[in-house]
């Protein structure tokens, strides 16, 4: 009879649980001003890059496309680069790239991440010691050297295949987020109601410790995009990373190497520089109002 009636029970509890989620995410929102601005300073670039889209053809941004070093004008509103392609069309091409490279670089080393702090934190003894002893070494090691080193020998870089060798190096820090919390959750009295109720670990795990992980799961993910744009920028400029479709860093690379900075060209570098920027000022807002959210010490000294 309990056997029969335990999957309904459990996914009345699970539908239960993802509401609840979702309204405290609405109120996250509805508090966080600072958040809410870096969300909207990112939705404010991806739109420029899926609105633009739609009118600008992604041939504009094809090397020799369009007369070389023109200054911004009507007919080419950011002007054109050294290479004869047309800035605006490669901001509109490059922007979501670059967005797409952070998120699934982001997106992976989360779950990497999350997996292997929740196993190692609920579980402790030699599973605890062996991931993160692994994680410790993750995190001294220097990850440009690693991502050089292999971004040098892989012979065809895509936007996907950046994003997945930069996510596979970002899981350390979530990880050991994610695995000091549920050491401390699988102790709390809710934790051992659910265990002496009959529920099994893979129902605690996910009903009673990840929902109460929420805001460390989004603080990490903001870290780890921001690191995963951040390290595949900087590859970019080195001439590493994805050469067949325009990305900021791509982009730099090319005003780089051809002295855009020297010759007085701005619409060549400005654009790319100012994109990063705005994106970096999103994230940290994001970041710093999750931090305070997460950390009720912020939350509080931050009210005084």
């Amino acid at each position: 009879m309990n056997s029969a009636t335990l999957p309904g029970t459990t996914l009345t509890n699970l539908k239960a649980t993802i509401g609840g989620t979702f309204r405290r995410i609405i109120a996250f929102f509805q508090e966080n001003h600072m958040f809410t601005f870096g969300v909207l300073l990112l939705l404010a670039l991806f739109l420029f890059g899926a609105i633009g889209s739609l009118w600008i053809s992604p041939k504009k941004a094809d090397m020799g496309a369009n007369p070389l070093n023109l200054s911004p004008s009507a007919e080419y509103p950011l002007g054109t680069d050294g290479l004869g392609r047309d800035m605006l069309a490669v901001m509109v091409i490059g922007i979501p790239n670059t967005f797409k490279i952070g998120f699934l670089a982001g997106a992976v080393g989360v779950l990497i991440g999350t997996l292997i702090g929740l196993f190692a934190g609920y579980y402790r003894g030699f599973a605890d010691t062996l991931f993160s002893s692994f994680a410790d070494v993750m995190l001294v090691i220097p990850t440009l050297a690693i991502l050089i080193t292999i971004s040098a020998y892989v012979r065809v870089v895509t936007v996907e295949i950046m994003a997945v060798i930069v996510g596979l190096l970002s899981w350390p820090l979530p990880a050991r987020v994610i695995r000091s919390q549920t050491l401390s959750l699988r102790e709390r009295l809710f934790v051992e109601v659910s265990r002496l109720s009959g529920a099994n670990d893979f129902e605690i795990i996910v009903l009673q410790i990840l929902p109460n992980l929420t805001a460390y799961l989004a603080a990490s993910f903001v870290g780890a995009v921001s690191a995963g744009i951040l390290a595949s920028v900087g590859l970019e400029v080195l001439g590493l990373g994805p050469q067949t479709v325009p990305t900021i860093g791509r982009t730099l690379f090319y005003a780089f190497k051809y002295s855009a900075l020297f010759r007085g060209m701005w619409w060549w570098w400005g654009p790319p520089v100012f994109t990063l920027a705005t994106i970096f000022t999103g994230l940290f807002q994001m970041s710093i109002s999750l931090d305070k959210y997460a950390n009720p010490r912020l939350k509080s000294a931050g009210r005084g």
